[in-house]
């Protein structure tokens, strides 16, 4: 909020309190206070920038001694919260006579326009000349910081700093020193920025450094921003990139690992660009290459040991030694166990074995496997087993399309829920068995490519199907126990569990007790589908059908033959002749005869 100074010639007046009328100077006594006013007068007037010397420092203000013929009393509220600090008692201070005399007998003074009145000429000059300008950081505004440097100025956030800031409030309070890039005296507005002023000192900087700058040549630097890709540093003012890869000779996720802001590192110089103003840094090249000779100590097909440094979804790093890691990929953990989660059976600084399956010392890489230190069970599978043969395991796992017998330790084969049972419906394999029952099965396939065994149980016996049509032909009784009554009719169980089906049209004509689940039935077979295994069956035990007698079918004969002779007799007589026919005979006639006669 705006200040407002009350002055005393808006409201105070003076009166003449007592006169004396007798009372008269002497013309010297005249002259000589002439003089002494017109000198006081000359050396000291309203406006005027003058110095004065603190005497005291209290609630009440500041009071300021002018070497007029009064102090001045200046409000604390013309002085900043870090410019009362400043001040003490003695020391000088630049103010501005706003009154010579108030009604008191006090000089006015003020320190706030005087300050304006000096700094404005100070920015003034200093934008002039493209100078950049020093002030305290007195708080924190919208979209930015307000800086004193005599007046109010306006910092911009993104003016703050070279890099973006987050907290500014650890600006608060600083002394700073910026380029100023907008300035208008009407308005007061004073806008600088201290990211220009830095970009251009640290531009001179490294052009400096960089041609002292050499490449192998150690020196130290203060961390000053990291990202994902590597640490930006600060080496005499001019910031260089050490790259991750470029921070230790073994692995990391993110350089945080190594570094923090703040902290004073030591690097060497890897490469340095003047006409782009690049500094390429190495942390890791300050000790020698541990994978130089790590082919005389590990060999490919040597079984090593080492500690896990990092697990990744792919697989896991081990350290071999200090610097040197290898991978062992997901794929090389086992010869048959499905692992969806290495964290699941590792730890990170676990020690493991591991076996070297392939170096690149010049890439510094390493293939390692955990698998390979065993014999791969699939090759006992295919020496020892073949389509066809009879096997017998357990269940190590139930799934809804089927269950996993062990073969061998570390082979599982899948039954699948089809080939389970020639003839049952099976839902869930779980109903049926249970982890750690022991099952026979047949081998249907092999395939070491894929490394998949496919097991069945139902071939352990002769598919039902493919007798069933001499076992119950057509016609004959079967006897059966309903199972389930669906849309179709209800479906019923025989003894060979084979399951067939009672139509509905045959449940609706069917004169007995309604059928239910659980019945046991006498039943005729109907008809046989084998190769799309279906049943019909049918309550009725007799086919309703009218008999014929062969009497009967003897005479049907007869009859036919009969009526046949009789067509072939009628279609030999002559034909009857219609009444067109015949008058058209006649008429015939007359035309011959008369063809005669003019003869």
């Amino acid at each position: 909020m705006a200040k407002e100074r009350i002055k005393p010639s808006q409201f105070a007046q003076a009166n003449i309190v007592a006169q004396f009328e007798d009372f008269e100077l002497s013309d010297e006594q005249k002259k000589s206070m002439q003089d002494l006013f017109e000198g006081e007068g000359s050396k000291y007037r309203t406006g005027q920038l003058v110095q004065g010397k603190v005497l005291s420092v209290d609630s009440d203000g500041v009071l300021v001694d002018i070497s007029y013929k009064s102090n001045g009393m200046i409000p604390l509220y013309e002085f900043s919260e870090h410019e009362l600090k400043e001040i003490k008692v003695n020391s000088d201070l630049e103010v501005i006579i706003d009154e010579l005399e108030n009604i008191y007998g006090d000089v006015v003074l003020s320190y706030e326009n005087a300050k304006a009145m000096r700094a404005w000429d100070r920015v003034t000059k200093l934008f002039e000349d493209g100078e950049p300008i020093e002030g305290v950081v007195t708080h924190k505004v919208k979209g930015g910081l307000s800086v004193d440097v005599g007046v109010p100025a306006f910092l911009p956030g993104s003016q703050v700093d070279l890099y973006r800031v987050t907290d500014f409030d650890t600006f608060v309070g600083q002394t700073i020193t910026a380029d100023i890039i907008k300035l208008n005296k009407r308005r007061g507005n004073i806008i600088i920025s201290r990211r220009k002023h830095l970009s251009e000192r640290r531009d001179e900087s490294r052009k400096q450094i960089l041609d002292t700058l050499e490449v192998d040549k150690v020196l130290q630097g203060v961390v000053k921003n990291i990202t994902n890709y590597g640490v930006f540093i600060d080496v005499g003012g001019v910031d260089g990139l050490l790259h991750i890869t470029d921070m230790t000779w073994g692995r990391i996720s993110h350089p945080s690992e190594i570094v923090k802001i703040g902290d004073t590192v030591t690097v060497r110089v890897l490469s340095v660009d003047k006409d782009n103003n690049k500094i390429s840094l190495g942390m890791k090249q300050l000790g020698d290459n541990p994978w130089q000779d790590i082919d005389k100590d590990v060999q490919v097909g040597s079984t090593v040991k080492g500690k896990i440094a990092s697990i990744a979804d792919y697989g896991l790093f081990v350290e071999i030694r200090k610097g040197v890691e290898g991978l062992v990929h997901i794929s090389e953990i086992s010869w048959t166990d499905r692992i969806a989660d290495l964290k699941n059976r590792y730890q990170v600084g676990q020690e493991i074995e591991v076996l070297v399956v392939s170096l690149d010392v010049d890439n510094r890489r390493m293939s390692l496997s955990v698998k390979q230190l065993n014999k791969d069970p699939w090759t006992t599978i295919k020496e020892e087993y073949k389509e066809g043969d009879k096997i017998k395991g357990k269940i190590t796992n139930i799934a809804d399309f089927g269950i996993f017998v062990q073969i061998i330790p570390g082979v599982d084969g899948l039954v699948h829920v089809s080939d389970v049972s020639w003839t049952e419906h099976i839902a869930h394999p779980g109903d049926l068995y249970k982890v750690g029952d022991e099952v026979e099965a047949i081998i249907l396939s092999l395939n070491e490519e894929s490394k998949k065994i496919a097991l069945s149980i139902k071939h352990l016996t002769q598919d039902p199907w493919k007798t069933i049509e001499n076992e119950f032909p057509v016609g004959s009784k079967v006897q059966g126990v309903v199972t389930k009554i669906g849309g179709h009719g209800a479906f019923v169980k025989l003894d060979n569990k084979i399951e067939g089906l009672i139509y509905n049209s045959d449940l609706e004509s069917y004169k007995g007790d309604p059928v239910e689940v659980g019945q046991t039935h006498e039943l005729r077979v109907v008809n046989i589908n084998a190769a799309e295994r279906k049943m019909g069956l049918s309550l009725k035990l007799e086919d309703d059908r009218k008999m014929v007698s062969e009497e009967e079918i003897s005479r049907k004969r007869t009859a036919k033959a009969e009526a046949k002779a009789l067509k072939k007799a009628a279609s030999s007589e002559p034909k009857m002749k219609s009444a067109l026919q015949i008058e058209l005979e006649k008429h015939a006639a007359k035309q011959a005869k008369k063809t005669n006669d003019d003869k």
